[in-house]
């Protein structure tokens, strides 16, 4: 079966963007996304969305399949790439339009920017050990500067989760960190039962934060926009950042901001079409 694609990348975060929306189900397995997703055999990607048809409650579905084939709840720089692909596909030209998408974490609502970015409601951050979940505190406790031994060293961790679970560490530098090595360990740590997404964060100053990541199915990325989230959100409760924040990937830089308003988490940056083609 050949399949027409997208590529597309937000700050170096890429994936593969297939049009779905003929069919409630993604068209291709996840073994083949694991095939397509490969940077020497396939086209290349830290994943595979799918833009399908949506529901009552939402414009759209999203898809995601990681590079090893695993399905995370939602993914952050994939929504801000998706809501691309779909003023694409449907040619939209305004400059300010909304859509509410269905995905596994629940609707989440991006919206394009006349600059070519996009800012995306992330919805609130939800922080008890049940919903993220975690099993290192009691269901209803919250996961806030606690210790965990992970690779022979104690780590002190906050775990949020932004539909997708997230455990973030504060460091002094965040170069200095073996993300190939340690990363894998806390992903699938014992007590993180669906693997977690894992962040090391350097706090520059209170509006300005550095962050390397190591992702839940796709390991080292340049970029991960739920972890940027939930790592400003993460800062906010240790009283290190300040509510408005930017922060700064490998890939680039998110601006962040966990709305003190509403409790909602906003997201803007950059979302961009690399190159299309066909997959035989």
């Amino acid at each position: 079966m050949t399949i027409e694609f997208s590529k597309y990348q937000g700050l170096g975060n890429d994936f593969i963007l297939v049009d779905n929306l003929h069919s409630v189900e993604p068209i291709i397995t996840p073994e083949q996304a694991v095939k397509m997703c490969d940077r020497h055999f396939g086209i290349g990607a830290d994943g595979v969305i799918f833009a399908l048809p949506g529901r009552e409650d939402a414009d759209y579905t999203m898809r995601i399949y990681n590079s090893d084939g695993s399905e995370p709840e939602m993914c952050g720089n994939g929504i801000r790439c998706l809501a691309k692909f779909i003023a694409k596909l449907t040619g939209e030209t305004n400059d300010n339009k909304a859509y509410k998408i269905y995905t596994l974490a629940g609707i989440i609502t991006p919206k394009l920017t006349g600059n070519g970015e996009v800012t995306v409601d992330m919805g609130m951050p939800q922080l008890t050990a049940a919903k993220i979940p975690t099993t290192l505190v009691a269901e209803d406790e919250k996961v806030i500067d606690l210790s965990i031994a992970v690779g022979g060293r104690t780590w002190s961790v906050t775990c949020v989760s932004m539909g997708n679970p997230h455990c973030i560490t504060f460091v002094e530098d965040s170069q200095a960190i073996a993300l190939e090595t340690i990363g894998p360990l806390f992903e699938h740590h014992q007590v993180f039962p669906q693997r977690t997404n894992t962040e090391f964060i350097e706090v520059v100053n209170s509006d300005y934060i550095k962050m390397r990541v190591w992702e839940r199915g796709a390991g080292i990325t340049l970029a991960c926009g739920t972890g940027a989230c939930a790592s400003v959100v993460a800062g906010v409760l240790n009283n290190k950042c300040d509510r408005a924040c930017k922060v700064e990937l490998p890939g680039g830089c998110l601006q962040i901001e966990w709305s003190e308003s509403d409790g909602r988490v906003y997201m803007t940056g950059p979302a961009i079409e690399v190159f299309t083609g066909k997959y035989l």
